[in-house]
């Protein structure tokens, strides 16, 4: 079956500040409750970081085809990752098959890691082991605590933490379903993704486990995303997968 891409939403990384060219007393106020608010969601504590990922990761599973326990993708999965760290930065790594045809595996600060079916479809069991160990890389470099202070700063739920007194709002199912969205489809920068292509090669080698898939996996994705128009946010990254794949070959190749 094809597999069907998911179109990549941009995340705001900053607030802009527009207007006219005359602002009374009133408009520049309210900007600078704004831009305190902001910045006080972007110092999130690490336990306010686990708190929306935990409420973000329940809303996609909710509107999510979870895999049953008893499924071959399950099973699988569970097969995969047996020897991939059973915690994440002290956070038990939860792991969860979606079923769709797209393809694409994301984790979050609080060890909540999802794999799609059609990724797994796609990869064979070492290509699977280095695609979740560069996502698992995000979250032990602390990436992921980054992009969600970053995706809570731009949401509606940071306005609504701050008019209450908070530094973070009880999110409504469909704000946390919003807010996810904005941290799994949100870039990371070119030197996150290559710390996290290393983390994933230094752990593969710590585990004892075949490096090769690391690289082979980067070359389908790069044939997989090769003039398509639109891309999930595992295959829109900087630098593009043909020039990771190269790299990774290189480190094993003891060139770097």
């Amino acid at each position: 079956m094809k597999k069907r891409l998911m179109t990549a939403l941009a995340l705001v990384s900053g607030l802009a500040l527009t207007g006219c060219d005359t602002m009374n007393s009133g408009s520049l106020g309210g900007m600078v409750e704004g831009g305190s608010s902001a910045m006080k969601a972007l110092s999130l504590s690490d336990a306010d970081i686990v708190t929306l990922s935990n409420e973000s990761c329940e809303a996609m599973d909710a509107k999510s085809k979870i895999a049953p326990a008893g499924s071959k993708y399950t099973q699988r999965l569970n097969k995969v990752v047996s020897a991939m760290p059973g915690t994440i930065n002290g956070k038990k790594a939860v792991y969860k098959v979606y079923m769709t045809d797209d393809v694409n595996a994301w984790a979050m600060a609080n060890g909540c890691i999802r794999v799609y079916s059609g990724l797994m479809d796609l990869m064979n069991d070492d290509e699977l082991r280095g695609v979740i160990g560069h996502e698992i890389g995000h979250v032990g470099l602390g990436h992921s605590k980054a992009r969600m202070q970053t995706a809570y700063a731009a949401s509606a739920a940071r306005t609504i933490a701050a008019s209450s007194g908070g530094a973070v709002a009880a999110l409504s199912r469909s704000q946390a379903g919003d807010l996810a969205e904005k941290v799994i489809n949100a870039q990371f920068s070119q030197s996150q993704e290559s710390a996290a292509d290393d983390y994933s090669f230094d752990l593969l080698t710590e585990k004892k486990m075949n490096r090769q898939g690391l690289v082979t996996s980067f070359q389908k994705l790069a044939k997989l995303s090769g003039g398509s128009s639109g891309a999930s946010s595992i295959m829109s990254s900087h630098p593009p997968s043909e020039a990771r794949a190269k790299r990774m070959q290189d480190r094993l190749d003891g060139k770097k």
